[in-house]
């Protein structure tokens, strides 16, 4: 898989630049360009058919679980509770690793553009309250979301908002966009799955 682009929201403090932080974010990147399809292959070829229509297009979960599994194989716990949040927590994030200055948050998207939001207002939350040291949102580029489940949150829905994110206040940590894309088309290639159905293990 490819990653067309790294959008860097909040670069503060001295885990920044510190070899823990650049271990995590190498572990990351290794787990995006690791994921192909179809499984074996090598590349991350996808079915261009357009997902606009209900029962059309290619799932997103599948080639997630190949990332959160490399992770996992790494030291990296998936499923781990968000640190945000009193009385009410919200969902899991993907996966999370344990740093000495704090947790180093993973999220790939697979819902909706407002999943997407919600997700770095977590991380924001988090690097606001010193829960977080950083966090990391994997999103489709615009060349690749047509041919994903419609509405999937992707980067030129979110980049007005930037400025937002960018601006919590935070003296310690980093908040990251990994923009992902196909590295070919075909309609030979089987569509991804939907659902939780159907594994894409490098």
């Amino acid at each position: 898989m490819k990653i067309s682009h790294i959008k860097t929201l909040i670069y503060q403090g001295q885990f920044s630049k510190s070899k823990e932080w650049k271990l995590a974010k190498k572990q990351v990147l290794n787990a995006v360009r690791l994921v192909d399809w179809p499984p074996g292959s090598g590349s991350f070829t996808i079915n261009p058919q357009s997902g606009k229509k209900r029962g059309e297009g290619n799932g997103v979960k599948p080639i997630k679980a190949a990332a959160i599994k490399y992770l996992a194989e790494k030291g990296w716990k998936p499923e781990h509770p968000w640190p945000v949040g009193r009385r009410v927590r919200p969902g899991n994030m993907d996966a999370a690793c344990k740093t000495s200055k704090g947790l180093v948050a993973f999220e790939w998207e697979t819902g909706n553009v407002s999943s997407s939001h919600r997700s770095l207002n977590k991380m924001a939350l988090g690097l606001l309250s010193g829960s977080l040291v950083a966090g990391i949102l994997v999103i489709p580029s615009r060349k690749l979301y047509p041919f994903l489940t419609d509405r999937i949150g992707n980067y030129d829905e979110l980049k007005p908002y930037f400025p937002l994110w960018s601006s919590t206040p935070c003296q310690e940590g980093v908040l990251e966009i990994l923009v992902i894309e196909q590295d070919a088309e075909s309609f030979e290639v089987p569509r991804i799955p939907k659902g939780t159905d159907g594994r894409a293990v490098s």
